[in-house]
């Protein structure tokens, strides 16, 4: 048993000393070949400096392009930094130029109001009496019952029948009166009645509301033949509109006549009241 063990250890330290021993050959033979090398290049031998030149180009080579990505990474960085910037830019200029867009529709949308402003001051001289300007507040539209709220009211000297107009055009009167709003009943309002005239001979009618559809013309004379395109005025025989205020065109639907309003009811951003001497006991 004891001789066995001392067989494997004998064995080790066999293999030990035998890769020592190529150790220590491997070495001497680099000492050896580094030796050689060192004297060829002494005595300038054109194999060795050939050979030479092809390896000191080879290791520049490598060693360019072994250190060309440390060399990109400032222009990869500056690149990314620009990139950025440009992305922050581009957000700030849509922010600006949707602010001048938004600014810019303010600016036509004023100007609009401006402009329907300056045409309700420009026609008030057209208009017999004195007139108040207002803003149309509310519309309260319905199938058959039209009608608008706006901001005048007792306060301004506004009573109930009050003849209302846009531009020069009729739209309806007003029907309710609160001390900083009134109620106007528009033209197409089922339950409007206006006495009209129109014609070379002056033909009287009454124009009444339908809801949806136009205003017709009603109690026309029994021998009457009615035709289009004729101008309808007020003819003021009720004593609350003053007569000769332009209302609309009269247009044929089969026997009945019609009126195309001047101002459209639907359309209403600003209208004038009369100021005019009534009775208040008149509605």
């Amino acid at each position: 048993m004891s001789s066995s063990r001392d067989d494997f250890g004998i064995a080790i330290r066999s293999a030990l000393l035998k890769k020592g021993a190529r150790q220590k050959f491997s070495l001497v033979f680099l000492l050896i070949i580094a030796t050689i090398i060192f004297l060829l290049d002494s005595y300038q031998f054109k194999a060795i400096q050939f050979t030479k030149v092809i390896i000191n180009d080879g290791i520049y080579r490598l060693t360019n392009i072994s250190t060309a990505p440390l060399k990109l990474l400032p222009q990869i960085n500056d690149k990314i930094k620009e990139t950025t910037f440009a992305i922050s830019e581009n957000k700030k200029l849509k922010a600006e130029i949707q602010n001048f867009k938004n600014k810019e529709f303010q600016v036509e949308f004023l100007k609009n109001q401006n402009d329907s402003l300056r045409r309700i001051l420009d026609s008030d001289a057209k208009i017999k009496g004195e007139s108040i300007l207002a803003k149309v507040l509310l519309d309260k539209d319905s199938p058959y019952l039209k009608s608008i709220i706006i901001n005048r009211g007792s306060k301004s000297g506004i009573i109930k029948g009050m003849p209302v107009v846009d531009g020069s055009y009729l739209v309806g009167k007003i029907v309710e009166v609160n001390y900083l709003s009134s109620r106007v009943l528009l033209l197409n309002d089922l339950n409007s009645r206006i006495p009209i005239t129109f014609g070379e001979n002056s033909i009287q009618a009454i124009l009444s509301g339908k809801g949806k559809s136009k205003p017709m013309l009603t109690y026309l004379p029994d021998l009457y033949e009615p035709y289009g395109n004729l101008t309808v005025f007020t003819s003021g025989k009720d004593g609350v509109f003053p007569p000769g205020i332009p209302v609309g065109k009269t247009e044929m639907d089969e026997l009945d006549v019609k009126v195309n309003l001047f101002s459209d009811p639907n359309q209403l951003s600003f209208v004038t009241v009369q100021l005019i001497n009534m009775n208040k006991d008149n509605f």
